[in-house]
């Protein structure tokens, strides 16, 4: 297991002055009608996540020491105020389950594993979602961004969508990015990030580990699908699909 610990310093680029909403408009918008795909077995295809351990021993600029024997990457000393860890986990599968029922993962937040047969809408959501739809998305290739701030943390919220907001477009003008935000109650953590395969987990919103971390793991899934998925909340015009 790959244990990377980003002990870089944050950007300095001030902070953001975007607000966050939450992603849902006040009017019920005139969206196309999502059909999800079918319900049956796992998808097929194959991983392709790489990683590169490579280190110069010659570039005396880089904070961080490669422990060869333990594959660890450890601060010298520690620089990150957020304690921003990047890990790589074994892969749970790709099958799928019933829309809604209970789905465990062996890490927090996911990286892989059973999910729902369609995928949640790719935006930021003020409300959580559940797992088993978001999990479905990292197989396509999407960055999850996931927080748990029980006293809230609007600011730190806001520095995240507008990381996701400043991202390039590759999906065309419906999706744009494969970028989810969305709160957690489940997670152990202030804030995480999730690819197909990889987590990063932190005490607070940092941006350059943020960004990183999806610069490595974006349109990394076992799919390379773009379209759009559905929004589990139900929007302002429903209830959400999971009561």
């Amino acid at each position: 297991m790959l244990l990377l610990v980003l002990a870089c310093t944050a950007c300095g680029s001030g902070e953001s002055s975007v607000s966050v909403d939450g992603g849902i408009d006040d009017a019920c918008p005139d969206e196309p009608e999502v059909t999800p795909p079918d319900a049956g077995g796992g998808d097929d295809g194959s991983d392709g996540v790489t990683t590169d351990d490579a280190v110069s021993e010659d570039d005396a600029a880089l904070p961080c020491e490669l422990d060869a024997e333990a594959e660890t990457w450890d601060a010298m000393p520690p620089q990150s105020a957020c304690v921003a860890v990047a890990e790589e986990h074994p892969d749970e599968g790709h099958g799928h389950v019933a829309a809604c029922s209970p789905v465990t993962y062996a890490t927090n937040p996911p990286s892989s594993g059973n999910h729902y047969p369609f995928w949640a809408a790719y935006r930021t959501y003020a409300k959580p979602i559940p797992r088993g739809f978001w999990v479905h998305n990292l197989e396509h290739g999407a960055v999850v961004i996931t927080y748990n701030c029980p006293g809230g943390c609007p600011l730190e919220v806001a520095q995240a969508h507008a990381l996701i907001e400043a991202l390039p477009e590759d999906c065309g003008p419906v999706v744009k990015r494969r970028l989810i935000l969305a709160p957690d109650p489940e997670l152990d953590v202030r804030f995480a990030a999730s690819a197909w395969g990889f987590t990063l987990r932190a005490e607070c919103f940092e941006r350059e580990a943020f960004f990183s971390f999806i610069t490595a793991h974006y349109a990394h899934g076992l799919e390379d699908v773009c379209s759009d998925g559905v929004d589990p909340t139900g929007g302002p015009c429903g209830p959400p699909i999971c009561r």
